[in-house]
């Protein structure tokens, strides 16, 4: 695993972090939502593709931060009010992010979608933060000491909770079990707490409407797990004397058990079943390790310079591509003139003939822009903190 230093960066963490802030940009940014490529594309509904890693992925990641942040604190540090303050902080700047980024471009509150990417970020954030440090230890030299036994418990915990609540909790008007959009636990609460005009618009159920959100308050209990899974890997890569066989082998259980247990829970990225936080889980194991020995190779860090450079401002990267999303599905003149989007694929259509390529080559544009508004922030150091 890489060597790292007290004050220094993890490379491969950017580099994991990075790449998965492109894949969510050229996922949100199709020339055509029509014209996209099946890998680019979410599941309908069971199963998975590699755009349904990208988000557990970051989760992940915000995790192997946590991981790296608990050894560096005094034990004082978690009775004192300092810390928390800076999570609760943390965790309402992203939460009020979130929601502003999803009232774009127009502001209308009736209709604004309360949850979110970022909201979950921020509450998984918080939930993870507490069990790592509240369970940790104390070291001999004064610091917290990672309980990697706790924090796999509690993720065993959360991930039992949610298998049982989605298993056997009575949904009123359909009964337990139900893991469809419209019958399931997380889809009825999402519609009792949040209500229907404030959930996203997409999530919906043929015949129905909308009847659910993808980043809803239940399945912020398995992302949590992500979340703790990133920590004890970030845990066992500064124990393990950058030896990648423990880490590989997490990874590959993970995602045995992840496939193994979809007969019986299916793998479901829109509600989170247990099965997709175990697979999801594992793939980005696997990737970290694989990132870690190519950042480490003579030519991993020319390769990795623009993941790097994203995963060094993951936050910033993502505000930037929401505003783009959100602007630019947006009729600038009135009339049948394209939006900005629609403008830049009908430039790429004439040079490219297949609209699938010509749709995917708009994505890279957004990509290579956002990049390359970053890139002079990389150089300078400067990198946003919330």
């Amino acid at each position: 695993m890489a060597a790292r230093q007290p004050g220094q960066r993890m490379v491969a963490l950017d580099f994991l972090r990075g790449l998965a802030v492109a894949g969510m940009i050229l996922v949100v940014s199709p020339g055509s939502w029509e014209m996209t490529y099946a890998p680019l594309k979410h599941a309908a509904w069971r199963g998975w593709t590699p755009a349904d890693l990208v988000f557990p992925t970051f989760l992940y990641c915000v995790g192997m931060a946590i991981g790296l942040m608990v050894p560096r604190l005094a034990s004082a540090d978690r009775g004192g009010s300092a810390l928390w303050l800076k999570v609760a902080r943390r965790t309402g700047l992203l939460i009020l992010l979130g929601l502003v980024l999803n009232a774009l471009p127009d502001f209308n509150l009736a209709h604004l979608r309360i949850p979110g990417i970022l909201q979950r970020i921020a509450l998984c954030y918080a939930l993870a933060t507490a069990i790592c440090v509240l369970a940790a230890g104390r070291g001999e030299d004064g610091r917290l000491r990672f309980n990697l036994p706790v924090a796999a418990v509690a993720a065993a915990a959360l991930l039992a909770l949610y298998w049982a609540l989605l298993a056997f909790a009575p949904v009123p008007g359909f009964g337990p079990g139900h893991l469809d959009s419209n019958g399931s636990l997380p889809a009825y609460i999402d519609r009792v707490v949040f209500t229907v005009p404030h959930l996203w618009p997409y999530g919906t159920t043929e015949g129905v409407g909308v009847t659910y959100d993808p980043e809803g308050l239940l399945s912020t209990l398995p992302a949590t797990v992500n979340v703790l899974v990133g920590a004890i890997v970030a845990h066992m890569t500064m124990r393990s004397d950058r030896k990648p066989m423990p880490v590989l082998a997490l990874g590959a259980a993970l995602i045995i058990a992840g496939l193994a247990l979809d007969p019986l829970m299916p793998i479901v990225k829109r509600i989170w079943t247990p099965s997709f936080a175990l697979l999801s889980g594992g793939i980005s194991t696997v990737a970290f390790v694989g990132l870690d020995l190519l950042s480490r190779s003579r030519r991993g860090p020319g390769l990795g310079f623009v993941p790097i450079v994203l995963g060094g401002n993951a936050i910033l990267g993502f505000i930037l591509s929401q505003l783009l999303s959100a602007f630019g599905g947006m009729h600038v003149l009135r009339g049948a003139n394209p939006s900005p989007q629609g403008f830049v694929y009908a430039l790429t259509q004439k040079a490219i003939a297949d609209p699938y390529l010509a749709s995917l080559a708009c994505a890279v544009l957004v990509l290579a822009l956002i990049t390359a508004i970053l890139i002079p922030l990389h150089k300078r150091g400067i990198h946003l903190r919330l």
